[in-house]
């Protein structure tokens, strides 16, 4: 049998604890009550074997709020001693103790809407979401378009518009005409960094699920804000798929919307007819009419007084 053999056959097998750090359990016992309180150390657990002639002994906790906690008191012996002397002493987790929620950093932590008035949010020098912009270095790249003719054109344009009278501090802060600098301040690029692909593509993403085409409101509106009046267009690659919405009595007022969203503040979405007028009436209700008591003589409706007498009754 080789040695490697023999070896790994003895790294398997479980080591016996030395007897007299095992029997130590009273000693192990009061140390740990030396470093917690009297009444907090439980029932002995289980002896550990560490290494030769040192052993663990385990405790449970019964302080509050350690549920599942133990006490580790370990003890060793020297060689041919017979004295058990104390290692150390600590207040381990179990298997089922209760633990802090693992630490996250607070850049992860944080979430839209958390900041407030005064607050700063350092942004990281390696942030995916964001790209170096221009460097305001004016020298052209050597395979740039800008060559040197083009350059002294515009040096010349430059010297012919500067008045003698100009001041220099304002010559010094604005670019040189014609110069990538100028060119990058006029395309709102002169930044130290702008967004990557990558936070456009997150940006994108977060606004699409805000108020894009699969939100329920999207889904129940008679149409798209790609047709809506209100519709206020932006600029940039993002303009080809979002804008901003203008519609006060609208559910994204102010947000950036996705041209697939809508809602029923369309613009188009029906037209209000105008509020119907009624007919005039056949009958004057307001009228009141003068009914008498008695009918006047000329009305028709009875005969006159005398003319009983006058009438001819047939009689010889």
């Amino acid at each position: 049998m080789s040695a490697a053999t023999t070896r790994s056959r003895t790294q398997r097998t479980p080591r016996t604890p030395d007897r007299l750090c095992a029997e130590a359990v009273g000693f192990a016992r009061a140390a740990a009550e030396e470093a917690a309180a009297p009444g907090v150390v439980g029932e002995h657990v289980e002896v550990v074997v560490e290494g030769d002639r040192v052993v663990t002994h385990l405790f449970e906790c019964k302080e509050l709020g350690y549920r599942g906690w133990r006490w580790a008191v370990t003890v060793a012996r020297a060689s041919r001693a017979k004295v058990v002397t104390l290692d150390e002493t600590v207040l381990l987790p179990g298997p089922d103790a209760l633990l802090a929620p693992e630490w996250v950093p607070w850049s992860e932590r944080l979430r839209p809407g958390d900041m407030g008035p005064g607050d700063l949010l350092p942004t990281d020098a390696e942030d995916l979401r964001l790209e170096p912009g221009y460097s305001g270095e004016d020298a052209p790249p050597p395979n740039s378009v800008l060559s040197q003719e083009l350059a002294e054109r515009a040096e010349a344009e430059n010297a012919d518009l500067t008045a003698a009278d100009a001041p220099e501090a304002a010559a010094d802060a604005a670019p040189a005409r014609g110069s990538l600098a100028a060119l990058a301040e006029e395309l709102g690029m002169r930044r130290a960094r702008v967004l990557s692909r990558y936070g456009l593509h997150t940006s994108a993403d977060r606004w699409d699920e805000g108020y894009g085409a699969k939100t329920p409101m999207a889904q129940a509106a008679p149409a798209s804000c790609v047709s809506c009046g209100f519709l206020v267009p932006i600029g940039g690659s993002l303009g080809q798929a979002f804008g901003v919405c203008a519609n006060e009595f609208g559910p994204a007022d102010g947000h950036v919307v996705s041209l697939a969203y809508g809602c029923g503040g369309h613009s188009e979405a029906a037209v209000m007819p105008k509020p119907p007028r009624p007919a005039p009436p056949v009958l004057d209700e307001t009228r009141v009419d003068e009914l008498p008591l008695r009918p006047a003589p000329d009305s028709g409706s009875v005969p006159p007084a005398d003319a009983g007498a006058n009438e001819d009754l047939g009689h010889s």
